[in-house]
């Protein structure tokens, strides 16, 4: 396991171009196991952008803990740049649990029942 280092907190930049930056680093023993990026919505054009998104990624602690940094992230000027970090457990990561996308990606995941594939089109 390596030492990892993220950062919490939020950045911002004004509409004058000036930065307002309370981030943090955090420093911890583990390895990543994986991350998702999701990419934000441009409502004008219709369309997925790259210009904002999600970014989370997925470390195991070396006591065995399983932590998610979340980077919410923009490139415009008056919109925030917010990381955090939180803790998950398996179910978390698991098919309904609030990092499910992430869980698929980095084999938490299991495929869906044919009841659990109706349900998420239908709800």
């Amino acid at each position: 396991m390596d030492t990892q280092t993220v950062t919490i907190g939020t950045v911002e930049t004004t509409s004058s171009g000036r930065t307002q930056d309370d981030r943090r680093a955090v420093e911890f023993i583990g390895e990543e196991v994986g991350h998702l990026t999701t990419y934000g919505y441009d409502s004008k054009r219709g369309a997925l952008t790259d210009t904002r998104g999600t970014t989370e990624t997925l470390y195991r602690t070396e006591d065995g803990r399983l932590v998610v940094h979340v980077k919410d992230w923009s490139q415009w000027q008056g919109e925030p740049t917010t990381e955090s970090l939180r803790a998950v457990t398996e179910a978390d990561l698991s098919i309904g649990g609030k990092f499910e996308a992430l869980g698929a990606d980095c084999g938490f995941g299991r495929p869906l029942t044919l009841d659990e594939a109706i349900a998420s089109i239908e709800g």
